[in-house]
């Protein structure tokens, strides 16, 4: 994940006026609170309900609506701190980055896997029971964080190597670019990246078309299969602008040079926080069982509401 933006603020001529700063990290933590409400609420729907915990669709999806409330709490904690902290120890930084990198690796993976799982219960579904078995489905997605343990640890072993036991105590800028500040890990994070989003895009056009060709002799249930995996395909070409948001920004602020600090905010909003608003969407309202659950409930909450204020004014 490129947490660039956060320190990169304050590396410019001039910091924001206390007013812009504050409206900008209030703006951030609304739409941080918003997002994980919805998704804290998918969340308590999923475990409420036996029904979802024995299907491995919806174990998939809560998993990655859980990966996505921690990524956003961890960019989210990072542009604020830039921001009241101005600094943080550099180890306590470590964390916050290694997180980010595990839950941005994890959200690919998570889609191709979703995808994989529709295209066996459109095109083979005589065999879903058989393969997509709860207990491989937790299997799945401990691989998956295996696959971003892989990926991220051998970065925090290459420091551990190279840099002196004090630097682990200094204070930094908290983001990618100053922990992970070696070229050899930059092209190695590129590399990882590169190979990652190709298997993904791979996988995501292959059930796309073998599912578009099972629907035209099938009913509705196989192009709204369809449907999510274009979908799954929106949500991976937002997570790619975490990669190229480095490009853009650079463009824009050459083209707008007195709006840096205004330009690396809007990029944040797009790149880090607006995305983690697209699964609820997919699944939260598009999926009707789904959906009518997570009414009952919040009809109830409205019921238990209505029924305390009654009680308090009797």
């Amino acid at each position: 994940m490129n947490f660039s933006m956060s320190s990169n603020i304050t590396q410019t001529k001039g910091r924001d006026s206390y007013t812009i700063a504050v409206t900008k990290n209030v703006i951030a933590v609304a739409l941080y609170f918003s997002i994980n409400y919805i998704n804290g609420t998918l969340v308590h729907t999923f475990f409420k309900h036996e029904i979802f915990n024995e299907n491995p669709r919806y174990i998939l999806f809560i998993h990655m609506v859980v990966n996505d409330m921690i990524q956003l709490t961890i960019a989210v904690l990072i542009h604020v701190v830039s921001y009241v902290f101005y600094i943080i120890n550099f180890s306590l930084c470590c964390f916050f980055i290694m997180t980010g990198v595990f839950t941005t690796l994890n959200t690919p993976l998570n889609l191709a896997s979703m995808a994989v799982e529709r295209y066996i219960a459109i095109c083979n579904p005589l065999h879903h029971m058989q393969l997509c078995t709860v207990r491989r489905t937790y299997v799945l997605i401990g691989l998956i964080w295996v696959l971003g343990a892989i990926t991220i640890l051998p970065d925090l072993f290459f420091l551990l190597a190279t840099e002196p036991l004090s630097f682990f105590h200094s204070t930094i800028y908290c983001s990618r670019d100053t922990v992970y500040r070696y070229p050899y890990l930059v092209e190695k994070r590129n590399i990882s990246y590169l190979v990652y989003l190709s298997f993904v895009w791979l996988t995501l056009f292959y059930t796309y078309f073998r599912i578009m060709f099972t629907a035209k002799a099938t009913g509705a249930d196989a192009r709204k299969a369809r449907n999510t995996i274009l979908l799954h395909g929106l949500q991976l070409l937002l997570c790619m602008f975490t990669y190229i948001d480095p490009l853009i920004e650079s463009s824009l602020v050459s083209l707008f040079p007195m709006l840096l600090n205004d330009v690396r905010f809007t990029g944040y909003l797009f790149v880090h926080i607006l995305p983690r608003f697209i699964s609820p969407i997919i699944y939260g309202l598009r999926d009707q069982m789904f959906c009518a659950y997570l009414k009952k409930h919040l009809l109830c909450i409205r019921l238990k509401e209505r029924n305390t204020r009654k009680t308090q004014t009797s």
